[in-house]
């Protein structure tokens, strides 16, 4: 019989060639628990469970990480948390054992913590010279420490869609100078830096009547292909809700289970959701996360005095999906000040340290493009975000035929018209200057991008190589 103050640990086991199943609610009463945020259930994905009971929440006090947290180990991990067991929760930057950089996705319900994590993530960039391009589509409002943090911050859709573009145009610069060193594979920080490309809000920009949603779900999906292998990694940080709203893209979901998957609070869906697309083990249970701490106890009406709403908050608790222990709680860090503070977040600001973060490699300046040298220009950015306006506008509009068939149709038209008359795989550069040389209206790169990615869906063009495409005959 164990006291009040001792945890317990039970290992279940079903007979041989049963598969254990449990439900977390008949446990929980089986066992006599009150506070199902004291149980903790991980199984093996077969006949073995491991139980473990403790006399209150394990994870309700979480001190700051340290600057040791913060920096790679020779795995390319870095520490985010621990784990109910007190053990480290390790969260993987970059793949040194196959030169990969990471694709990710953070799921989480407003008040879980999301943004703090974000900013825990961004600052580890800094320390570790990863370069940070970062897209707060909360109008910036969910790190506003970023700034000057990072290499690039945008905080509009119009800024987030430049950034795409840049960053699929630096992974098809970097692909062509690595092919023409023989190289396969990414080398960290030679000659270039391990670049991270960051999406706060990805909902806002990839949700269904999004104004640059098919743009932005193509542009995604490429630098998923393209980026991973040149030393560029890309992450979504979402509110969680379901997985159509990223992009409606069975290849974007297919991408993101290969890549470092956390999952804060998440709404009464989101589940099921998580078994269906296979970012859960079926039969599987994760144990729900409440907002706060406080105990759910039965009140009468007549019993007197009043409710204690005044309970630890569980900001911060979630699951690594991708980890080596999906179905164990966790909680990452407590990254800034307890009590919030009328400007930036001192204790935030401390975590980037000092210096000056890391910057694009000078060798992809041109392919990063009129974007990345006005990121740090208002009025020149501005510009740029009104021309891409203007091009979203001109794609709303059926484009006129001209006389003798030149240049007429869809811009997909002419795309496979382009594609048609070559013998060879083209790039999108070249794509795009025989489009623009037919006649027809004149198209900027991210257009032809779009159409491309269309018709890849389509099954009409397909992508070898590293980025050719040619017409599927």
């Amino acid at each position: 019989m164990a006291t009040a103050d001792e945890v317990v640990e039970l290992t279940l086991e079903v007979p041989q060639g049963q598969v254990i199943r449990y439900d977390l609610a008949a446990l929980c009463s089986a066992l006599g628990i009150a506070d199902p945020t004291c149980l903790a259930v991980e199984t093996d994905g077969l006949r073995r469970a491991l139980v473990t009971i403790y006399p209150s929440n394990p994870l309700t006090d979480m001190p700051p990480p340290t600057v040791a947290d913060m920096m790679m180990d020779r795995h390319g991990r870095i520490s985010v948390g621990r784990y109910h067991n007190g053990r480290p929760v390790r969260r993987k930057m970059f793949d040194r054992s196959t030169g990969s950089a990471q694709r990710a996705l953070v799921f989480g319900t407003t008040g879980a913590g999301k943004s703090r994590l974000v900013q825990y993530l961004l600052a580890a960039e800094k320390r570790n010279k990863i370069v940070s391009w970062y897209a707060d589509l909360k109008g910036g409002q969910s790190a506003p420490e970023a700034e000057g943090q990072v290499d690039w911050r945008a905080t509009t859709q119009e800024e987030a869609i430049l950034m795409l573009r840049a960053a699929v145009a630096v992974a098809e610069a970097r692909q062509r100078r690595y092919q023409a060193l023989g190289r396969n594979a990414f080398l960290l920080g030679d000659p270039d830096p391990l670049l991270s490309v960051r999406i706060d809000e990805a909902n806002r920009l990839l949700e269904k009547g999004a104004p640059y949603r098919d743009e932005a779900t193509m542009l995604v999906k490429e630098l998923g292909r393209t980026g991973r292998s040149v030393g560029i990694g890309e992450e979504l940080d979402a509110q969680a809700s379901h997985l159509e709203e990223l992009g409606g893209s069975d290849t974007l979901r297919a991408m993101l289970k290969e890549g470092e998957v956390t999952l804060l609070r998440w709404s009464s869906s989101m589940m099921r959701q998580l078994v269906a697309d296979g970012l859960l083990p079926a039969g599987e249970q994760l144990m729900p996360i409440p907002r706060t701490l406080a105990p759910r106890v039965l009140r009468s009406q007549f019993d007197p005095g009043e409710d204690d709403d005044d309970a630890p908050g569980t900001q911060g608790m979630g699951y690594l999906l991708s980890g080596p222990h999906p179905t164990a709680l966790m909680r990452h860090w407590r990254i800034g000040s307890i009590e919030p503070t009328p400007g930036l977040d001192p204790e935030i600001l401390a975590l980037y340290g000092p210096g000056k973060p890391a910057r694009l490699e000078s060798t992809s300046h041109a392919a990063a493009g009129e974007a990345y040298a006005a990121r740090n220009d208002p009025a020149a950015m501005a510009v740029l975000c009104q021309a891409l306006q203007a091009e979203q506008e001109q794609q709303k509009q059926a484009v006129v035929p001209v006389s003798g068939g030149q240049g007429g149709g869809r811009l997909e038209d002419r795309v496979m018209t382009v594609l048609g008359a070559s013998e060879d795989p083209m790039t999108v550069d070249d794509i795009l200057t025989e489009v623009n040389a037919d006649g027809g209206k004149t198209v900027r790169p991210g257009s032809v991008r779009n159409a491309l990615g269309a018709l890849a869906d389509a099954g009409d063009v397909t992508r070898v190589g590293r980025g050719l495409y040619v017409l599927e005959r």
